[in-house]
């Protein structure tokens, strides 16, 4: 009988603009399911803050350190934010994806596709609002914004937008609930694509030829 074997994780990358609740629907998504969700600890080199250990919010590393993961290529992406690095460990997030867990890792745009473009099989998921005034509704709602601040990250907006298409999916984050429902579908339904199904449609052909005693 032939069954489809245990399940490979899936690597999902969630962006979108700043404001549109993407930290907010990640943590809601790995609340409501622990056991399908693993969210991918970034290493880093800044200092710890105080209450954070290493291994649970960041890897933390020495700048040789993680200059040695660059050269080993032992990072899926890395880069340089106010000058200390932050990149994905390649063994942790392969680790989680062979034990079965969908990998879920939040970075910006130009980081995703880079991804992306190693990783053909990385989902993109991009997060936005229903409009734009309730984008600058959030942004004004979090209380430690500047007009220019927001100004700012309209700006940076725009030229995300330009973007979008190349994304799998734009989930509108409307309703935080329905958003993270629908997110987990998504990935849900993600893991049924053919091309993540290879070896289980090579099983089923091999069997389908035995039938037909090599006829083919």
């Amino acid at each position: 009988m032939l069954t489809q074997k245990k399940k490979k994780g899936v690597l999902t990358i969630i962006s979108g603009f700043s404001g549109a609740g993407k930290g907010t629907l990640v943590k809601a998504l790995l609340k409501k399911y622990p056991d399908v969700y693993s969210l991918s600890i970034s290493a880093t080199t800044r200092e710890p803050r105080a209450g954070e250990q290493d291994g649970k919010e960041y890897f933390f590393k020495t700048k040789e350190q993680f200059t040695q993961m660059i050269s080993n290529r032992e990072l899926i992406e890395y880069a340089c934010y106010v000058d200390n690095y932050y990149g994905t460990p390649k063994e942790f997030v392969k680790s989680k994806l062979d034990s079965g867990k969908d990998v879920i890792l939040e970075i910006e745009v130009q980081g995703a596709l880079k991804v992306k473009a190693e990783y053909p099989d990385t989902l993109l998921l991009f997060v936005a609002t229903p409009d734009v005034d309730t984008l600058l509704e959030r942004l004004r709602g979090r209380g430690s914004e500047t007009e220019e601040s927001i100004q700012k990250r309209v700006r940076t907006a725009y030229r995300e937008a330009n973007y979008i298409p190349e994304y799998d999916f734009l989930v509108i984050n409307d309703e935080i609930d329905e958003c993270v429902e629908n997110i987990h579908q998504i990935i849900t339904r993600y893991h049924c694509k053919p091309h993540l199904l290879k070896e289980f449609i090579y099983d089923f052909k091999q069997q389908l030829n035995e039938q037909l005693k090599g006829e083919i």
